[in-house]
């Protein structure tokens, strides 16, 4: 008895260690504890498998098994669900389908959870065909299905592009009364989002407020978004504000996609007042919402500000910055201030086609078109195709300013750099 429970304390410390990816000090644990005279039983290995396949890798877990047998305790159907779990994440369903073979071989009985990874595998891989045949002929045959297995079966079908057999079987559920659960509901709204059926999708909201479960922000979140992507705008808004009203907090991915369908809009106090909300809460910036907050500075007129949260980027060390610089750009121009657009334009590392064509565009509104031709020819010298009205425009006005030789030159170097990029 006391054995029994010193090994149920290790395994406890084993699986503390194991969860925050502590492995060399979880095989530590298991060596005092052999010292100790505290043998590993099969809840330690297989602690130990799922956090390898975790931490480390497919092949390190796998050779957990071997050190089970070695020291001679025998898998069970937790071992191979592990192993299957990790190599179904990663889209090995040959390997899958190995470790379910091997399992059948050793005589240890499949469980739901192992189908429930051969259906999730074979969706991943574009099989549903095969994935509702494990489900009909195995699970529902034999086993009593989980509300995973279900998930999986939505899930798997929306993202396969059935989504009118993922509503069959939301519809299968109800009838049945086994209650779809709240994470139910969202995937199924988010498949049906996906697939732009966004009536569909509010009517399954409106299944899940009678349902006795309440949404999420998740829940909401995807439905706004797929309001907006359909160019249902004040649907989407309605949505926002019935979040606002029930009090729940943003992320930054919503926060960016109110901004910019009220910016499309044109309501731009509206997306004005949501951007200093957004910038005056904890939420954490990503580099979307940088790109989203700097845009509507600068459309607003608020170069000053744009250029502030440049400056945060590029302390923060983001991988490109290149949409927000090609921003702040457009707006120092439109804001007169085009000297300093050419300083910032010269100090640039990566430059891309709407980099040049924004500076040519500019200088030329500017009617500096002489500058205008340098940038245009090193755009060409980069290999980037730049837009044609700005080359007109450039050519125009060389010729106006009574610089005939260098329009003609410009239009032999653009001719010339056309033949080379085909």
């Amino acid at each position: 008895m006391v054995c029994r429970f010193s090994t149920k304390l290790l395994n406890i410390c084993i699986a503390s260690l194991c969860k925050i990816g502590q492995l060399e000090k979880a095989e530590a644990v298991v060596i005092d504890g052999i010292r100790l005279g505290l043998l590993p039983d099969v809840v330690t290995y297989n602690t130990l498998l799922s956090a390898y396949s975790r931490f480390v890798g497919i092949d390190a877990a796998y050779s957990v098994i071997h050190r089970m047998k070695e020291a001679g305790i025998s898998p069970d159907v937790i071992t191979y669900n592990s192993l299957m779990a990790a190599t179904t994440k990663s889209c090995l369903l040959s390997r899958t389908l190995d470790l379910f073979e091997e399992m059948l071989r050793m005589g240890i009985q499949p469980d739901v959870w192992s189908y429930n990874s051969l259906m999730h595998g074979f969706f991943k891989l574009g099989k549903p065909d095969e994935a509702n045949r494990v489900f009909r002929d195995n699970i529902l045959t034999n086993l009593l299905p989980s509300s995973s297995t279900f998930n999986i079966m939505i899930n798997g079908l929306c993202n396969n592009g059935y989504t009118g057999h993922a509503l069959s079987l939301y519809r299968y559920l109800q009838r049945q009364g086994l209650g779809p659960e709240l994470i139910t509901y969202n995937i199924l709204i988010n498949g049906l989002c996906k697939s732009r059926r966004l009536n569909a999708a509010r009517r399954i909201l409106k299944d899940l407020e009678k349902s006795g479960h309440v949404p999420n922000a998740i829940t909401y979140t995807t439905v706004m978004k797929c309001c907006f992507r359909s160019r249902h705008f004040e649907q989407g808004f309605e949505i926002f504000s019935e979040m606002k009203r029930k009090g729940y907090a943003f992320d930054a991915f919503s926060y960016c996609a109110v901004i910019a369908a009220l910016t499309k809009t044109g309501r731009l106090e509206e997306a004005n007042d949501i951007m200093e909300q957004m910038v005056k809460s904890d939420i954490d910036f990503d580099i979307a919402s940088y790109n989203t907050v700097i845009n509507l500075y600068c459309r607003n007129g608020n170069v000053e500000g744009a250029l502030r949260h440049l400056e945060t980027m590029t302390k923060m060390g983001f991988d490109s910055i290149l949409v927000a610089q090609n921003c702040v750009i457009d707006g120092l121009c439109k804001a007169g201030r085009l000297d300093h657009a050419i300083k910032m334009f010269a100090s640039m590392e990566v430059k891309d086609s709407f980099t040049y064509s924004s500076m040519v565009h500019n200088l030329c509104k500017a009617r500096r078109y002489c500058h205008a031709s340098k940038v245009l020819l090193a755009c060409l010298r980069d290999g980037m195709k730049i837009l044609k009205s700005n080359q007109r425009s450039v050519i125009d006005g060389l010729l106006n300013l009574g610089y005939a030789s260098a329009a003609r030159r410009l239009k032999s170097k653009i001719r010339l750099a056309k033949m080379l990029q085909y």
